[in-house]
């Protein structure tokens, strides 16, 4: 059964979140049921799927033990070969998946939201080490979070510490009532989005392009516009289900998008599309990376220190999403554009050739617009498989 893909999964989460909100709506504290209701949702989502429900569980006792064990270690030492080996055998299970197909041997270790799931395993060890985590974690708890079903499939990849901070706050009655409301419009909002909106358009307008334009040309070039907004529709829906559910379970999971095609400059919409997504990449790759390169002062100009961060950050992202021609040109695209961006922004703060007003922010919005749009053409495919 996929998360949100059909009427009868919002029909099971309702009767199995009613009690939920029961308890809620009385002020009572409701984790434990919670935590079983987790577990239930996951059997439904994976009882279709014994390969890759063997999969999911020998990852989470993997990533506990990694987990566990480092954190055990960091109380004790703080070595640097043990921190690099800790985070790669994180990594291996989600690189084993990624590579399987073209190893030429069978996916035995791929398995529904794997990526999100080693991003939490990753980021738990990583902030370990930066001396953020230090207290034991209790194994129910660090399940719930590594498990959390709402999110499993394709995030928002949330952070222990404040999933954690949710998961110790009390919420009356009256606060609930609040986190209802809010979880009940975000999904709303995700029908709208994804079920009304991004199916409209991918059924009406995509699958009927061939009968629309008039060229060849003109069938890329509507594909390349009515793709990037299905796109939209479709992963933010997604979103506002996953974050809907999370608040009538009491935990606020963070937004994914901002309003992502007014963005301003590229850096702007990696600001507002994905945010988990380009947070953690942010905090986790690029902003580590520049403080490994100034701390050990192999290159001392900034700009290109930003820049190559740029590279490897895309780079990587687009690796993550496949090994497919489409998804290294994706990363490739967007890296070219932050150097780019990066390299204008630095020049026009010396020599101020584009002046801010609200003349340029608009003609900033519609050419930023165009970059996303072809930038999710590449991502598309399209151009390859037409």
């Amino acid at each position: 059964m996929t998360p949100y893909g059909s009427f009868l999964f919002f029909f099971i989460l309702a009767i199995l979140l009613a009690p939920t909100v029961i308890l809620g709506l009385y002020g009572k504290r409701f984790q434990t049921y919670n935590i079983i209701i987790t577990i239930i949702v996951l059997a439904f989502i994976f009882s279709s799927h014994v390969r890759e429900t063997y999969a999911l569980l020998l990852f989470t006792v993997w990533q506990v033990l990694l987990i566990k064990g480092y954190l055990a270690y960091r109380k004790r030492a703080n070595n640097g070969i043990i921190f690099c080996l800790a985070v790669i055998l994180s990594i291996v299970p989600l690189l084993l998946s990624k590579l399987s197909p073209f190893l030429l041997i069978q996916n035995w270790w791929g398995f529904l939201g794997i990526s999100y799931l080693t991003f939490k395993g990753v980021q738990m060890i990583m902030e370990t080490r930066d001396g953020l985590i230090k207290t034991n974690i209790p194994l129910v708890r660090l399940l719930y979070f590594l498990l959390f079903f709402p999110t499993i499939s394709s995030g928002p990849i949330d952070r222990y510490r404040r999933f954690e901070k949710d998961l110790h706050t009390d919420i009356t009655k009256e606060q609930y009532k609040l986190f209802l409301y809010e979880g009940i419009n975000k999904i709303f909002l995700g029908f709208l989005y994804k079920f009304i909106i991004g199916y409209s358009i991918n059924h009406y307008i995509i699958a009927n392009l061939g009968s629309i334009a008039h060229s060849a040309f003109q069938q890329h070039l509507f594909y390349m516009y009515t793709y990037s907004f299905y796109l939209f529709f479709d992963f933010a829906g997604y979103s506002a289900f996953a974050i809907g559910v999370s608040y009538i379970m009491g935990i606020k999971t963070p937004e994914n998008f901002n309003k992502p095609f007014i963005s301003r400059n590229m850096k702007d919409f990696w600001n507002r599309w994905h945010m988990t997504l380009s947070f953690w990449f942010r905090d986790y790759v690029f902003m580590r990376f520049v403080f490994w390169i100034h701390k050990k002062k192999w290159i001392k100009n900034r700009i290109v220190i930003s820049n190559l961060g740029y590279i490897l950050l895309f780079l990587l992202m687009g690796f993550w999403h496949g090994l497919a021609v489409q998804y290294i040109l994706y990363g490739i695209y967007h890296a070219l554009l932050m150097v780019g961006y990066n390299s204008f922004e630095n020049f026009n703060k010396k020599h101020k050739w584009w002046p801010q007003n609200k003349w340029t922010h608009v003609a900033a919005v519609i050419i930023t617009f165009h970059f996303v749009c072809f930038g999710f053409y590449i991502f598309s495919g399209h151009f390859i498989h037409s």
